[in-house]
């Protein structure tokens, strides 16, 4: 059973099912030029708030195969409902709010939603190798569905143009898949994975 926080700001309210941290295994099944990449993996999720109006997020993944498990990726980042930026939000960088505001509120959230029922969404995820990637896409209830909006490669870093993202909760897990567009291919099916939520 997954226990939604009543204390969050109404922003979060309908990101609020994937708040904690998320364990478990998935496969990794990707052909590039006869080659093909498959695997498990074991990976650990985090979500977290820390009153910004976004949820922090991080992610690890480690092969699990021979005797020391490799490690995959790392990366971090935010979630966010989409919205305009107003006077009573900080920034950019450290500067304070222009003005004072009422706490946003339910309603306020409410007017948000699109026409298909859900949420505007944006993520931002920055991996350890410097790539960067801002998703967009909709939050319906308990399912996420983002795409990249924008990917930054440092220089000397491997082709990667795209990626799609599918979160959703089934049955009190978090079911994840993971689609790119690397090495010179086109978009298509990478990896997978089931989480249990950590207690």
């Amino acid at each position: 059973m997954i226990e939604l926080p009543t204390d969050l700001p109404a922003d979060l309210a309908p990101l609020s099912w994937l708040l904690g941290v998320w364990e478990g295994t998935g496969v990794i099944d990707y052909e590039v030029d006869g080659h093909h990449f498959n695997g498990e993996f074991s990976h650990r999720v985090s979500f977290s708030d820390d009153g910004s109006g976004a949820l922090n997020y991080s992610a690890t993944a480690r092969l699990l195969e021979g005797d020391v498990p490799l490690s995959l990726v790392s990366e971090v980042g935010f979630w966010r409902l989409s919205r305009p930026a107003q006077d009573s939000d900080p920034g950019p960088g450290l500067l304070p709010a222009r003005a004072g505001g009422a706490v946003r509120t339910a309603d306020d959230v409410e007017g948000l939603r699109t026409p298909e029922g859900g949420f505007e969404i944006q993520a931002s995820i920055v991996h350890a190798d410097g790539l960067s990637e801002l998703y967009l896409g909709q939050i319906r209830g308990p399912r996420i569905d983002i795409a990249t909006d924008a990917v930054v490669r440092p220089p000397g870093a491997k082709p990667y143009a795209a990626a799609t993202r599918l979160y959703g909760l089934v049955d009190g897990h978090l079911l994840w898949a993971w689609d790119i567009a690397a090495l010179d291919h086109e978009l298509g099916s990478h990896a997978s994975a089931r989480l249990a939520k950590v207690e």
